[in-house]
């Protein structure tokens, strides 16, 4: 067969053909009359075969080893395949990333382009300093996955209050990506996207944090009730309790709920849930203090009632913290 029709039948074109032969990774068997390359059925297949080990990635020095030393092994030049291929991949998603972030961005014009790729330089620079810098004077239009990213990265408790910062100012497009940081499997991840969601203003912020409350992380449970005290959510009065009862973050619950007892009905709310757990079984002692105490800044009768029927309580910490509580009721 000649080289032309080797080229329609392989699809390897008669100038590569003749590239391989310069290279000795073929070698026609024969010649016509005329002196035309002659390939015989056993050239074709080497030709696939090369065109086979090609298509993994390797060299031509490579093929040229594999088909004609016949102590050489696949395995390792696999392996270095892989790793190569896994670098390749790793490098162009980082490249389709920062080209998605810059895209993000709208630059007008190219200073746009060179302003928002240092940005994102310096918040993946080891320096903490210029990645503070960075987060202090974000340029405009930042690429808001780009500082979610960097907040859920952050170890640095100077950066990472900047990070929040900047995130705030960017509006509500890190919300829904803070949120998915709630959900990671690195419990520092978590704790990270709590705390920036917490920072994050508006009424999605607060919808996210409301979901928070029900995360198995108790971390994140935490953070998301202490936030919504604040904001005067009243869903976060059961874990409010629950905190001042396990004594986790005791004083600052207990806060909370001082400032969500703002009207009777949620006032009133807030004593019942704490009286229940005064009487669960299960309550220890020293959280049937905690409780008691939790009553002082709850205002209306069914706390009043309460510290006057825990006054007489068996527990004489209870009954004393109780009876105080009641004199500065006044």
């Amino acid at each position: 067969m000649l080289i032309g029709e080797v080229a329609r039948r392989s699809g390897v074109s008669a100038r590569m053909l003749r590239h391989y032969e310069s290279l000795g990774l073929i070698r026609p068997s024969s010649r016509t009359g005329s002196g035309y390359r002659e390939y015989s059925g056993e050239d074709i297949r080497r030709i696939f075969h090369i065109e086979s080990l090609r298509s993994l990635g390797l060299s031509l020095r490579e093929i040229g080893r594999a088909l004609d030393d016949p102590g050489f092994t696949p395995s390792g030049l696999v392996d270095d395949l892989i790793r190569q291929t896994r670098a390749r991949i790793a490098a162009e998603t980082e490249l389709l990333t920062r080209l998605r972030r810059i895209d993000a961005a709208g630059p007008a014009d190219w200073e746009d382009v060179l302003q928002t790729i240092a940005f994102l330089q310096a918040l993946g620079s080891t320096s903490a300093t210029a990645r503070q810098r960075a987060a202090l004077s974000p340029v405009e239009g930042a690429p808001v996955e780009a500082l979610v990213e960097a907040v859920l990265s952050e170890t640095e408790p100077n950066v990472a209050g900047a990070l929040q910062w900047a995130l705030a100012r960017s509006g509500d497009g890190g919300t829904a990506l803070l949120a998915r940081g709630l959900a990671s499997p690195v419990a520092a991840v978590r704790a990270r996207a709590a705390r920036a969601l917490v920072e994050m203003p508006g009424a999605e912020a607060t919808a996210r944090l409301r979901e928070a409350l029900a995360n198995p992380d108790t971390v994140v449970r935490e953070y998301a009730a202490l936030a919504l005290g604040a904001r005067g959510v009243a869903d976060a009065i059961p874990a409010l309790v629950d905190m001042v009862a396990e004594g986790s973050k005791d004083t600052d619950a207990a806060d909370a709920l001082g400032m969500l007892a703002g009207d009777t009905a949620t006032a009133d709310q807030i004593a019942a849930r704490i009286i229940d757990r005064l009487a669960h079984d299960g309550t220890r002692a020293s959280a049937r203090v905690w409780l008691t105490q939790a009553l002082a800044d709850i205002p209306g009768p069914v706390a009043s009632r309460a510290l006057t029927e825990l006054s007489r309580d068996g527990d004489r910490a209870v009954a004393l913290t109780a009876a105080y509580l009641l004199r500065r009721r006044g």
